[in-house]
């Protein structure tokens, strides 16, 4: 059966998003192979399925890109079971978070930034097993 194994994130530098990933985040890196003119950099939430392959922006068009890459909307959703914890840690670490943490009909959510301005929903699900 079909997964979604990987999205790919535009990033300015390797290191730095290293840095923000495995280092804020607590993002387990999983690949780092050299290509010789770039490198496949693949990070995963803990106890994840899905990974971010953080692609360095090599043209113009995607330099531009970088830090929107959902046109101002939020782009991606890390799933927590413990958003305390987590919304704790990640401020602790450096995190941006745009707003308070908020209880919706669907769980505990607050919007957070990557290193490059991406906006993230932190959520614990209601249902969440």
């Amino acid at each position: 059966m079909p997964r979604l194994g990987a999205v790919s994130l535009l990033v300015r530098d390797y290191e730095e998003a290293i840095a923000f990933f495995v280092g804020k985040l607590d993002f387990v890196l999983d690949d780092d192979i050299d290509q010789g003119t770039k490198r496949w950099m693949r990070v995963t939430p803990r106890g994840g399925d899905t990974s971010l392959i953080l692609a360095r922006a090599s043209t113009p068009e995607q330099v531009a890109r970088i830090g929107d890459q959902a046109g101002g909307r939020i782009w991606l959703f890390l799933e927590t079971d413990d958003f305390d914890r987590d919304h704790a840690a990640f401020s602790a670490a450096g995190v941006r978070f745009r707003e308070s943490p908020r209880d919706e009909p669907y769980g505990k959510v607050a919007v957070f930034e990557d290193l490059y301005g991406n906006g993230w929903d932190l959520i614990q699900y209601k249902d969440a097993p």
